[in-house]
């Protein structure tokens, strides 16, 4: 007999109207639905009328689940697994089913679906082509610090999603490290009815949030340290000359030829310019 397919499902983030045809129809098929949380995905499937049995598979459980729904993979079962919102295996303990059911060469699928953090990203305004998610930051206050601290240098847009009884006090700890001037968006509600974006600095949105009355799941999009990404992008060779150059190159190992031929390229200066100039000046010595 063959075995079972472990699909990974999205869901929408808030919307209905996001899930795919391809969603509905796995989730109809599969022999089981396992999800983060039981009451939350009835009311989804109740909307499209889907019947399938389902089952808990959370932080608390993820261990004794995984190994049932192994069996069930292992004997034929289609298994479906979906998150609260979006999908699954990302801040949710779906990783743990994933990487046993890879373990043991069953086979797993994405079933593609709305991502809370893609959808934050592209619509923030901040650069898209590099990008680092964070998910969410610990709770111990050293340990959020620490976190912070690493990213200080880092020149990717930064994703990172908080609860509303967080943000607060995530903001202030964003400010004193990263620094109140670094350009950020939140995405509140994405998908929902009372969806927000706001943007600005983590200085300016920690003021705004500190004057209301906070609800809602957010996505935080940090942009990211482009003085340290420029400083990384400064030549190596900019703050010597082209004879210590040459002479660093000769040290590693180059001949005199191909370095002067290496540092010309790297200048973009003309090769009989730098050869000329080096032995003029290395001769006499």
């Amino acid at each position: 007999m063959p075995e079972g397919t472990l699909y990974l499902v999205g869901t929408p983030i808030g919307n209905l109207g996001d899930i795919s045809f391809r969603a509905l129809e796995t989730l109809k098929d599969a022999a089981i639905i396992a999800a983060e949380d039981t009451r939350h995905t009835k009311k989804l499937l109740n909307h499209f009328e889907i019947n399938t049995q389902l089952i808990s598979y959370h932080q608390h459980n993820a261990r004794e689940r995984s190994q049932q729904l192994l069996e069930k993979l292992r004997a034929g079962q289609d298994v479906a697994l979906v998150s609260d919102a979006g999908m699954p295996a990302i801040s949710d303990p779906g990783f743990v089913i994933v990487a046993e059911a890879v373990a043991n060469g069953l086979r797993v699928a994405p079933i593609p679906g709305p991502s809370a953090s893609l959808a934050a990203l592209v619509v923030s305004g901040l650069p898209t082509d590099r990008f680092v998610f964070e998910g969410f930051l610990p709770r111990k206050k050293e340990e959020v610090k620490k976190r912070l601290q690493a990213l200080l240098d880092e020149d990717r847009t930064i994703i990172i999603y908080e609860a509303p009884h967080r943000i607060i006090k995530t903001l202030a700890l964003c400010v004193e490290y990263l620094g109140a001037e670094r350009r950020a968006v939140i995405a509140r509600e994405l998908t929902k009815k009372f969806e927000e974006i706001l943007r600005g600095t983590l200085g300016e949105l920690e003021d705004i949030l500190a004057k209301r009355d906070i609800k809602g799941e957010f996505c935080l999009i940090i942009g990211g340290n482009l003085a340290a990404a420029d400083k990384r992008e400064t030549a190596w060779w900019e703050n010597i000359t082209t004879d210590e150059q040459i002479k660093l190159l000769i040290n590693r190992g180059y001949t005199t030829n191909n370095a002067i031929k290496e540092t010309a390229r790297e200048r973009g200066l003309p090769k009989r310019e730098v050869y000329a100039q080096y032995h003029q000046q290395n001769d006499k010595e």
